[in-house]
């Protein structure tokens, strides 16, 4: 739920528009949420608790890849990028899903600038860093032995 507000925060606060990668980050997070809460409300078994943590890794796997792709466009030259693509809006309101996955993840010219830094390491990074914990904090409560 932090990161998701924080996300929220460099949007609307900061004024920093995410690009399509960012949001494809942000449902990753979302889902991860959502699989989380599912488990803390059912409280279920070992057999459930460990179907809620693989649910979870999935999300952070999702969110490793894309934010690990983010992270790689954002190290390739100007002159590589296939260009600007639309805005989030335009493309939701305008394309179907898989025009706007496969433009998502071939313009990279807008998700190439890095307009948020912590500590000199962008914000796919921290994400990153995010979703690696996050995916074996789940891991490790889903099949641990309760006492």
């Amino acid at each position: 739920m932090s990161l998701y507000g924080y996300a929220l925060y460099v949007q609307f606060d900061l004024h920093i528009e995410p690009c399509p990668l960012c949001i494809f980050q942000r449902i990753a997070v979302i889902a991860m949420g959502l699989f989380f809460l599912a488990g803390a409300m059912h409280n279920p078994g070992a057999t459930g608790r460990r179907i809620y943590a693989l649910l979870v890794l999935v999300g952070a796997a999702a969110g490793v890849g894309i934010a690990a792709y983010h992270l790689w466009v954002q190290q390739q030259p100007p002159d590589i990028l296939a260009g600007c693509t639309p805005g989030w809006n335009y493309m939701v309101e305008n394309f179907p899903v898989n025009k706007i996955l496969k433009m998502a993840f071939t313009g990279h010219a807008d998700c190439s600038e890095v307009n948020w830094t912590f500590l000199g390491l962008a914000m796919p990074f921290w994400t990153l860093v995010s979703f690696v914990a996050l995916g074996a904090g789940a891991v490790w409560a889903g099949f641990r032995r309760a006492r």
